[in-house]
């Protein structure tokens, strides 16, 4: 009886020299060893970076198929498709092409719905995934380059979504295209030359539709693929972060290994967010173009907003009142170029956080256990302070749609709008700071004196009093693990001959700075050793 066992060792055999001669060559046996049991800590928000990469794998996919339908012209045609509505009326060939794909590509509509709610749920997803980044401390050495990388891929994202929405030269992605020029022409000196170098010529032009098609399907992809690898490739390099716990310390990482397990639910996932986003775009309708219009420039449709992650730029521009100087017979439109400076701040000051932290802290270590978010009071406030100023240019972005749907002044949200991009943040950094600090102070509490139980007994000299059971000692661990810095002045880096010199004035910066950072009433003290045995004692 034949066995077929030659036949099967013979594969095996074959197999096996395609393995040693792959791996003489580019080490993937070596490779696939050191990276394949890797451990990764199990927590739920370390789920917020896949879904970043799961819907930019959607965006690529979606991409490619619509990439095959889509016209990127702007010469004008006479529509003879199957919209009834838009029989007749002349538009540009991205216009008709772009109808052609909603209404007469079978799974065209739905393929652009998932392409356009996968960029939405990317940059949702990029923006709550910095902020899990920034408020836990996860940007701290080793990783500042990968902030770095995350932040550009934010910002590319962003840039990539509005040539994107723009391509269909649709009344609403034309509106949002006349206010980009505006920006432009607003930057002194050079403005009205980068305005015809990019339009091609005076507004609108004939090849904005085209550029922005190469711009969005090219340049910027490449550009965030090679970002997405390298914020990968240093994922791999680095141990992950992980939250404070019993048995987790700098030296360690506790977790499970990528392969078998991490890799599995990792592709369960991306079938997950996959089905989640189709869902969406089989349910709910997303830049309904057709009900739009074709673009043209001397028009402007009621309402017309931006997708919202370019919303704030918008809403800076609007909450700005129109001023205008005379500089050396130029007029610089005040207006919209402090608008634009802000904007191009708020981003730096993401950018480089980082370096400031560290440059306060003095710390050079690296940090792979991340904080708890009440135990560095000062940036947390200032991200919360961040995330309300960011909310309150939204709402200018939107402030005539805010208007009408309230039967509100909009001269009434203007204002608001320019009141609250002021107080709002400071508002909220205090409040913030204040509840950081009673969340400390109850930690401190519940580590001296244990955990409220509610069962109230009665002393026999006749006071009620409520019975506090000891935590565990992981608990105890975890309350405890975090570091606290010291507050008092830094000192400056003195030599042999250079005693009593005055600090530099970066020097008394950076110690007013570690003041607001770690001083008094900016931290409560965590409980010593020595305190919590009296503790213990006087309970006993």
């Amino acid at each position: 009886m034949d066995t077929g066992a030659p036949a099967s060792r013979g594969r095996a055999h074959r197999g096996e020299k395609l393995a040693d001669w792959a791996d003489g060559r580019v080490g993937v046996f070596g490779l696939a060893k050191a990276n394949m049991r890797k451990i990764f800590p199990d927590h739920w928000s370390f789920m917020l970076g896949e879904i970043c990469l799961y819907s930019f794998v959607v965006i690529i996919l979606t991409g490619i198929y619509l990439t095959m339908f889509f016209h990127p012209s702007m010469n004008e045609v006479e529509y003879h498709g199957s919209y009834i509505p838009m029989q007749g009326i002349l538009m540009s060939e991205a216009y008709a092409s772009t109808l052609a794909i909603s209404f007469d590509v079978r799974g065209g509509l739905l393929i652009r719905q998932i392409h356009h709610w996968a960029a939405v749920i990317f940059i949702a997803g990029m923006f709550v995934h910095m902020m899990r980044v920034f408020f836990n401390g996860a940007f701290r050495k080793p990783r500042e380059i990968n902030w770095l990388l995350g932040f550009l891929l934010l910002v590319l994202g962003m840039f990539t979504g509005f040539t994107g929405y723009s391509l269909p030269d649709d009344l609403l992605s034309g509106t949002g295209v006349r206010l980009t020029q505006g920006l432009i022409l607003a930057v002194p000196l050079v403005g009205t030359y980068l305005s015809m170098f990019l339009f091609g010529g005076e507004y609108p032009g004939t090849d904005i539709v085209s550029r922005f098609y190469s711009i969005h399907i090219l340049l910027l992809p490449g550009i965030m693929v090679g970002l997405l690898v390298g914020h990968l490739i240093l994922l791999f390099f680095h141990k992950h972060t992980q939250y404070a716990g019993a048995g987790r310390k700098n030296q360690n990482i506790v977790g499970m290994p990528f392969f078998p397990i991490y890799l599995a639910k990792a592709g369960g996932f991306f079938f997950l967010v996959f089905g989640v986003i189709a869902i969406l775009a089989a349910i709910a309708t997303i830049n309904p173009i057709w009900t739009i219009g074709p673009y043209r420039p001397d028009q402007a449709g009621a309402g017309a907003q931006p997708d919202w992650y370019m919303g704030f730029a918008e809403g800076l521009v609007r909450a700005m009142p129109g001023w205008e100087i005379d500089f050396w017979g130029h007029t610089l439109a005040l207006g919209v170029l402090i608008p634009l400076v802000v904007f191009g701040l708020y981003l730096a000051v993401i950018a480089v956080y980082p370096f400031i932290e560290s440059w306060i802290t003095g710390d050079d270590r690296e940090h792979h256990i991340l904080d708890r978010p009440r135990n560095v009071p000062t940036r947390t406030a200032l991200g919360v302070a961040w995330s309300v100023g960011y909310i309150v240019m939204l709402i200018g972005g939107g402030n005539d749609i805010v208007a009408t749907h309230f039967d509100l002044s909009i001269n009434h949200v203007t204002w608001f709008v320019r009141f609250a991009l002021f107080a709002g943040p400071v508002v909220a950094f205090i409040v913030t700071k204040r509840i950081c600090l009673g969340l400390q102070r109850r930690d401190r509490d519940k580590v001296l004196h244990g955990r409220e139980s509610g069962v109230i007994t009665r002393l026999p000299h006749g006071e009620f009093v409520e019975i506090h059971e000891p935590v565990s000692q992981g608990q105890l661990y975890l309350l405890t693990a975090h570091e606290q810095y010291e507050s008092g002045e830094v000192a400056p880096s003195v030599g042999t001959g250079q005693e009593g010199r005055e600090p530099t004035r970066a020097e008394r910066l950076r110690a007013m700075l570690r003041r607001g950072y770690f001083g008094k009433n900016n931290q409560v003290p965590k409980v010593t050793v020595e305190e919590f045995e009296d503790s213990n004692r006087s309970h006993s």
